[in-house]
């Protein structure tokens, strides 16, 4: 009879545990990792959804790490290393060309202009871009957003960037705020926070955004493998609703507010930069208020990268981006 009754027990501790377990489960946070192509102000409503809370909120559980590098980034997604890529759209384009068999999405877009400058030596009293005609000018990497945006809007005040200027882009993306603070080039590129340091410390002006002459275009984009978005849909769209409140978080609070939310990522950048970058992309719509990709700014993406000699074919949206998660999250997101 004990015998009986021990087993009867153990039977229903077992039962209990199986319970609790499977309760348990279903309220554990799932594990997403994000490779963010560099580490920049330029980003920063994803790193209030990571201090706010919001992916936590969601029941994601996001690790995030800098990828430095359009290319790393994306073979870090490719390979697995990482499940969602933040980098710029074009590299969607670049692994289609490629002829992938498992295509990377674009679900969520972060940010919806160029984020860098035109920065100038000397002083400018009104700039004419005419002034550049015969200048040095210290540009970003070939085939990257930076320089194709770039490209499309010097082609656009008629100026050939490879026949009309001294273009020098053999300086790694990481030093070009360096080697012009050591005197290489009279223009200069550059994102924030490098523009209002270099400001600051009396070595250059910025004098025109290419942001606002380039047009709206998925600049930077949350992205994923097909196959992930068919095994994870619950995943990413949880993922895009922390980005939509983060999104509707950064555009309802001021520079201020911003950034002391992001200062952690920014650690060796003082209070008054990070403010001055933030209100500067406030200020000319840089940060996308809803995580959707219109139609029209991929169209645009596609003219910069046609425009640079860098597309094979124009890709309609429908083939790399998916947008139904960003709809949704516009839904229910308030």
């Amino acid at each position: 009879m004990n015998k009986r009754r021990a087993v009867l027990w153990l039977a229903l501790i077992v039962l209990l545990t199986t319970a609790l377990s499977g309760c348990g489960g279903s309220s554990q946070a799932q594990k997403v990792n994000i490779g963010e192509v560099t580490r920049s102000v330029f980003y920063a409503p994803q790193y209030v959804a990571l201090e706010k809370g919001f992916f936590k909120e969601e029941g994601l559980d996001v690790e995030l790490q800098t990828t430095a590098g359009g290319d790393k980034t994306m073979t870090a997604l490719l390979s697995g290393a990482i499940d969602v890529a933040l980098v710029g759209a074009e590299t969607s384009i670049y692994v289609y060309q490629q002829g992938s068999e498992d295509p990377v999405i674009n679900f969520a877009q972060l940010t919806q202009t160029d984020g860098t400058f035109l920065v100038s030596r000397e002083a400018i009293g009104e700039f004419e871009w005419e002034t550049l005609k015969g200048s040095v000018f210290l540009g970003q990497r070939k085939g990257g957003m930076p320089q194709m945006a770039g490209e499309f809007t010097l082609r656009k005040h008629g100026i050939d960037p490879h026949q009309d200027l001294e273009l020098i882009q053999n300086i790694d993306f990481a030093n070009i705020a360096a080697a012009f603070s050591s005197g290489t080039g009279e223009f200069v590129q550059l994102f924030e926070p490098q523009a209002s340091i270099i400001e600051r410390e009396g070595k250059g002006h910025v004098v025109a955004s290419f942001g606002t002459e380039s047009g709206k275009l998925p600049y930077t984009v949350f992205m994923t493998k097909q196959s992930y978005m068919n095994d994870h849909p619950e995943i990413v769209q949880k993922f895009t609703n922390a980005i939509h409140k983060a999104q509707l978080w950064v555009q309802a609070h001021t520079p201020e507010e911003t950034a002391e939310t992001v200062a952690p990522y920014f650690k060796d950048t003082d209070m008054d930069i990070l403010v001055s970058s933030i209100k500067r992309y406030l200020e000319q719509g840089t940060y996308a208020e809803t995580p959707a990709l219109a139609e029209d700014a991929w169209n645009n993406l596609l003219d910069v990268m046609e425009s640079a000699g860098e597309l094979s074919e124009r890709v309609t949206p429908d083939k790399l981006v998916n947008n139904s998660f960003a709809e949704e999250a516009v839904k229910s997101v308030k």
